[in-house]
């Protein structure tokens, strides 16, 4: 698999609620290596991915770093190195309460300055799936990667998803475009927020139903709420989560993406690459950072 997508500089800050506006809130501060694209393939490998690639640009300051944490977690690193831009940066607010809830704050950085030179048709010699991060449709460069990349896919017939990654973002992008940037795309993965705002339906599994009139298979992540499969206009499965105690829930989303997609391809139904991503998801929860651990053994070879 050949995930396509961001590596940035994660500064998580627990703290426990409310802050303090205009003077101290004590948190607990780490420095971690982020980023959705590089989590989703960090948490391939670990539930079970062989082979899994990815390609993301970083600054000189922090490539070297990110480099060495990559290979560590079984992801073969293609990096482009940025000469002028600095690695993204996002500062993660979590809060250290029952709901483990966190807020982004995020410089992008050399992450989202990815452009159609940094791509090669052969970077998809023997690639069974593509993984696309949301973050790549919001900047102009990155879009125009976008469109080179689904080119040369549907060229070498090679499936792509996407996680559409920010309801943020997705604002201000404009959900027809998003919708116009996705053709072709197969498997569209959303959170709860950024399935709504992207049919403009309340309810998540209305949302879930309509997006499957435009890609064959929609796979809604609800957190605690677990996970809808939807197909052909239709909520096809409801997949339930498992239970966890949530410190971080940063990354929870790319942990469900990364071992669904790994379970896929290794032949799994979507409903039970579904229960693969929400097992992964209960496990990333109870982690701090968006990574999983890095101890040198996946999680099949535990089994």
């Amino acid at each position: 698999m050949l995930v396509v997508g961001d590596v940035v500089t994660d500064v998580v800050a627990r703290y426990r609620g409310p802050l303090a506006a205009g003077t101290d809130t004590v948190a607990a501060v780490r420095t971690v290596p982020g980023g959705a694209g590089a989590n989703v393939a960090c948490w391939a490998v670990h539930e079970g991915g062989t082979d899994v690639r990815l390609l993301g640009r970083v600054g000189r300051d922090a490539a070297a770093w990110h480099e060495r944490e990559l290979t560590a977690s079984g992801v073969r690193p293609l990096l482009v190195t940025d000469p002028e831009a600095p690695t993204g940066t996002v500062i993660c607010l979590v809060d250290n309460g029952a709901s483990g809830e966190r807020t982004f704050l995020t410089d992008s950085g050399a992450s989202l300055r990815l452009a159609p030179d940094d791509w090669s048709p052969a970077l998809l010699d023997g690639v069974a799936r593509l993984h696309l991060s949301g973050y790549l449709f919001f900047s102009g460069s990155s879009r125009a990667l976008v469109s080179v990349v689904l080119e040369s896919t549907r060229s070498r017939r090679v499936p792509v998803s996407v996680d559409p990654a920010s309801a943020g973002f997705l604002t201000e992008l404009g959900v027809d475009r998003f919708l116009e940037l996705c053709a072709g795309v197969d498997v569209l993965l959303p959170s709860r927020d950024e399935a709504c705002l992207l049919t403009g339906l309340p309810d998540p599994a209305d949302a879930a139903a309509k997006l499957s009139r435009h890609f064959p298979l929609v796979v809604a992540k609800l957190g605690s709420d677990g996970a809808l499969v939807a197909r052909s206009g239709a909520v096809r499965a409801h997949v339930p989560a498992l239970p966890a105690t949530p410190r971080d829930t940063t990354g929870a989303g790319d942990a469900f993406t990364g071992a669904f997609l790994a379970a896929l391809i290794a032949g799994a139904g979507p409903e039970e690459a579904a229960r693969a991503g929400c097992a992964a998801g209960a496990r990333a929860v109870e982690r701090i950072g968006g990574r999983p651990p890095t101890d040198g053994t996946r999680r099949d070879e535990g089994k």
